[in-house]
């Protein structure tokens, strides 16, 4: 079973500290859990937590030894927060990470990772709020405040708080495929998948006379195998090219282009997970045109092939 620890720093976010047992304690596949989940401290001692009361831990650091994935939640403890610095105690727990581990953050634990030297050299996200003091106190960083999560292989990051929850459902679907993920965000009654990056949870005002583009969503997510272009859709929404662009990226973050390759990307991993259709059959019906476009596009991706992708995830389908 796959050993997931949770290492709750000091002054950590509620929220966040609850989103992985949740997600990987649901995880099941033919009756059987997939993950062992454990919470732990950087001591023995209880943990405060952000929202003012303090949490008795059943686990102490080491069993962050034993970790195939460590997740670390969001926290205010001052020193990633506001000095750049891991103090003792926390630094001795990060240390007894397994070279090997997957690490994962959620909200303000991208700060933990950064103090720790995890994330210099590589792309990142946290919370949009804080991402000018992420800069300031980690430069060597890439850091991408307008996505929902960023997966750099063996660490993942993730933006604020309810963004665990689509970081850890993308776990799962790498792990486990899609079927799995969707049981699990069915069951905690959330959406397996959500559209676009956090741009769109930044207050910026709107002109009131624009309509949403959310009904154009839903209509072309039904016609994906359809030839569908920026037009289209802002005709569909009975507004200009110009005003349906910049309200669509305002609401989901991303240009129509990019998210219609995105929905469609989805599509096809859906297929070639749970039917046995030929791949240039799941390429139409996706709307991505060709076998060999599919490809192109799965490997930009995720880099695999359509037929390696299914060989992987798909439940007994025959190859075609």
């Amino acid at each position: 079973m796959h050993e997931v620890v949770v290492l709750a720093v000091d002054e950590v976010v509620g929220y966040d500290l609850n989103i992985p047992p949740q997600l990987f304690g649901t995880a099941r596949k033919n009756g059987e859990r997939l993950y062992r989940v454990r919470v732990c401290g950087v001591d023995d001692r209880p943990v405060r937590v952000s929202a003012g009361y303090t949490a008795v831990l059943d686990h102490g650091p080491e069993v962050l030894a034993e970790a195939d994935t460590v997740v670390i939640p969001g926290t205010r403890v001052a020193g990633p927060r506001r000095h750049g610095t891991l103090d003792g105690p926390l630094a001795a727990a990060i240390e007894l990470i397994p070279a090997d581990a997957r690490i994962m953050s959620i909200c303000t634990g991208a700060f933990v990772l950064g103090a720790a030297g995890l994330l210099d050299g590589r792309r990142a996200t946290t919370h949009w709020a804080y991402a000018e003091e992420f800069r300031q106190l980690y430069p060597k960083v890439d850091l991408d405040e307008n996505v929902l999560f960023v997966d750099d292989g063996d660490v993942l990051t993730s933006a604020g708080l309810a963004a665990g929850v689509d970081l850890c459902l993308h776990v799962l679907r790498s792990d486990h495929g899609s079927e799995v993920a969707n049981v699990a965000a069915r069951h905690c009654v959330v959406p397996p998948w959500r559209d676009g990056g956090q741009s769109q949870y930044i207050d910026r005002p709107l002109p009131a006379d624009e309509g949403s583009t959310a009904a154009t969503r839903d209509w072309a997510l039904r016609r994906l195998g359809e030839p569908l272009d920026l037009a289209a859709m802002a005709a569909q929404a009975r507004m200009s090219v110009r005003t349906f662009s910049r309200r669509f990226r305002a609401e989901t973050g991303l240009s129509p282009r990019a998210w219609l390759i995105q929905q469609r990307i989805r599509h096809a991993r859906h297929l070639l997970e749970t039917t046995r259709l030929p791949v240039d059959q799941v390429a139409a019906e996706s709307g991505l045109g060709t076998a060999a476009s599919l490809r192109q596009h799965l490997n930009a991706t995720i880099g695999v092939s359509p037929l390696a992708y299914r060989r992987t995830f798909s439940e007994g389908a025959p190859l075609p």
